[in-house]
């Protein structure tokens, strides 16, 4: 009976997954087509770092460790698989080269052991996590717990068929039961059973045998039904990944167009999001680590980017029939998917308020922690973005302050509202050159609106430029020319004004040939505009932080920091020069190269460094209602070091953290910019914070 017992159960537990794909796969399909996917050797190699190798997951190193054997364990063990459901048909089949009476038969036999107990290890762990200790990050279902089981008892089942068979085999030859190097754990399992009756240590066998067989075949089943579904969909998920810098927002190309054809500028709807989109809510595993990272969750407020993926997928998964009817629909867009009395069908759902709360879209920073961490490349930011999009574009609601920065920056290309003649009024008395006035400079000096009219950031624009003129750096600044990047316009929801302050700047910035110039910049929210996503308006061109450049004249040795500045200073990493562009080294080593100066690192720093709660545009609105402010907390954690002075290279971070030292009454404790720090050691120039 076994043969057809095996064929039942093959044909059952893989039609039933078949089904389960297809489903999956046509709900993948509503989505919006994503382009063709390029560099297929570099994905590859993505894929091979992140994927298989698990590169993010060790920065959780026990949950990193666990789920390595894990799934280490699963590859090693798939032949094993294989093996006994050919035994469903013939008990002595055996893969020819993986036969124990061969050298490499009995090599895979002790990995198969080995590699079966490390997966029960690894889950154990992840038992001891949703159980005893509990983790705060993690989504902690029964389902979890429940899959866990299923690979405890398909290992068990696994060991205790070999330590069956072999007692069995002892028993029959009346022989003692001796320990296998081969197999070590199914040797263990058959010291256990000795002494059973053959009777019994048949039916262990049977247990072990069948147990394993269809447990498989359930746990396949379980995975498009539940978050392990991302033990198929990671790998390509990983691999469809954008390869386009992370700073770089994607485009609503053509939006005079779309406005005509009555497209949705934004996201409204579920069917909206890209099929690469809708990849990331079925590959979330719900671990959590993004919302561990985030800005906004660790203060209270109402985003978490878990929730935010899960409740977007399982409006998917609710309402899949409904999306999946809509989109064979090809005449009556309208029509399809049944919906209740008086509600709108499932693809035609606003997202925001029906499924989405608007405050969760307006506390994101921007920062990207989230997508740091995610081990899968799940996008987070372009998401929201583009429903900040829909709401602002589209519902003309968004927060009330950001009305007064959008038509400052509609009037005056600032969001202040400033006059453009005043953008080269911190420059007074320094004999800086305009590009009108000097074309041929090798240097672009890319102000930027806080620091060509914030009287704090005035300072450090001054500070950087002696520097250049101390180096001897040929540089020019736009002066009135200049105009906002159109950062908080972009990350703000309004993309059209984002795009006209684009292609007005790089009109002027193309005029001057800035294309064969480097551009610097303070602002590390200007760097990453000029330097990611202008590329998509035709700008392509060199440009540095101020940090780097100060970093690369130290070394060239046009400047040298000779005055003793004694303080230590803790370095706060700015979200758009670190996990944006990923500039570390350069800021350190510039303080590093001032005699008498120790940099301190924070806990969360570096690419985990938390974010001063400026951006994505909230800099130019209130936050978000929670339990405390962002700048607070993160002032908090650079207080812990116990510094003198505390470092950044953003003008916005710099008023964040002025302001969070201030509410902590630590006003003795000054926020220096690197630049300013450099200049009283190079020209011994007291800064004034």
């Amino acid at each position: 009976m076994g043969p057809i017992f095996m064929v039942l159960l093959l044909l059952v537990g893989w039609g039933i997954f078949a089904y389960s794909a297809l489903r999956r796969w046509k709900l993948l399909m509503v989505g919006a087509p994503a382009k063709p996917l390029d560099q297929p050797g570099k994905r590859v190699a993505l894929v091979w770092k992140y994927a298989i190798q698990q590169v993010r997951m060790r920065r959780y190193p026990l949950a990193g460790i666990a789920h390595m054997m894990i799934f280490s364990g699963f590859v090693v063990l798939l032949p094993r698989t294989l093996i006994l459901w050919g035994r469903g048909f013939d008990a002595s089949f055996d893969l020819w080269v993986l036969d124990p009476a061969q050298t490499l038969g009995k090599v895979y036999s002790l990995l198969k052991d080995v590699f079966a107990v490390s997966v029960m290890i690894g889950t154990c762990v992840f038992v001891y996590f949703r159980v005893i200790k509990r983790l705060k990050r993690m989504t902690l279902s029964t389902e979890g717990l429940v899959i866990l089981c299923i690979i405890l008892v398909m290992m068990l089942a696994d060991i205790f068929y070999d330590g069956a068979t072999l007692a069995k085999n002892a028993l029959a030859a009346t022989t003692a039961i001796e320990f296998v190097w081969y197999e070590p754990a199914g040797s263990l399992a058959s010291l256990i059973v000795q002494g059973l009756p053959d009777g019994i240590l048949t039916i262990i066998a049977h247990l072990g045998f069948w147990t394993h067989s269809a447990l498989v075949l359930v746990f396949l089943n379980l995975l498009p039904y539940s978050k392990h579904f991302h033990v198929i969909t990671g790998i390509p998920n990983v691999y469809a990944q954008s390869l386009a810098p992370v700073g770089r927002l994607p485009n609503l190309e053509d939006i005079e167009g779309m406005l005509e054809r009555e497209e949705t500028l934004g996201i409204k709807r579920i069917d909206q999001f890209s099929r690469k989109a809708i990849l990331d809510f079925y590959t979330c595993t719900e671990c959590g680590r993004c919302s561990d990272h985030c800005p906004a969750t660790q203060t209270g407020k109402k985003l978490s980017p878990k929730h935010f993926t899960i409740d977007l997928r399982n409006f998917l998964y609710q309402h899949d029939e409904a999306l999946v009817a809509a989109n064979g629909q090809t005449t009556n867009e309208e029509s399809g998917g049944e919906a209740a009395e008086g509600e709108a069908p499932a693809h035609m759902i606003d997202l925001v308020d029906g499924v989405i709360d608007p405050e969760v879209l307006w506390a994101c920073t921007s920062c990207r922690a989230c997508e740091q961490e995610c081990p899968l490349f799940i996008t987070y930011v372009d998401k929201i973005v583009d429903m900040r999009r829909y709401l602002v574009q589209e519902r003309g609601e968004f927060p009330s302050e950001l009305q007064t920065a959008f038509r400052s920056l509609e009037s005056t290309a600032n969001p202040w509202g400033f006059p453009a003649e005043d953008r080269a009024g911190w420059a007074d008395g320094l004999d800086v050159k305009t590009l009108a006035e000097h074309g041929d400079a090798e240097v672009i000096f890319w102000i930027g609106c806080a620091p060509a009219y914030d009287d704090r950031a005035k300072k450090v624009t001054r500070a950087t430029a002696k520097l250049m003129q101390e180096a001897g750096v040929d540089f020019a600044i736009l002066g009135p020319e200049e105009q906002c990047t159109g950062d908080p316009a972009r990350r703000g929801g309004n993309e059209y004004l984002f795009q006209m302050l684009a292609a007005a700047n790089v009109e002027t910035l193309n005029g001057y040939g800035a294309e064969k110039k480097t551009i610097v910049t303070t602002c590390p929210h200007c760097f990453n505009t000029l330097a990611n996503e202008y590329s998509d308006f035709d700008g392509h061109y060199e440009v540095i932080h101020h940090s780097t450049l100060l970093a690369k004249l130290i070394d060239e040795g046009k400047l040298t920091p000779k005055n003793r500045v004694d303080k230590k200073v803790a370095w706060h990493d700015s979200c758009y020069l670190g996990r944006y562009n990923e500039v570390y080294e350069d800021p350190r080593d510039t303080l590093k190269s001032i005699p008498g100066l120790t940099v301190l690192e924070p806990k969360e720093t570096r690419d985990r460094g938390m974010c001063c709660g400026a951006g994505g545009a909230q800099m130019f609105k209130e936050e978000e209602e929670g339990t405390e402010r962002v700048n607070i907390l993160r002032t908090e954690q650079l207080l812990d070091t116990k510094p003198d002075c505390v470092s950044s290279g953003c003008p916005f971070c710099a008023r964040m953290i002025t302001d969070g030292l201030a509410s902590k009454d630590r006003e003795d404790i000054p926020q220096l910019d690197i630049a300013e720090l450099l200049l009283q050691s190079v020209m011994d120039e007291e800064p004034q914070a």
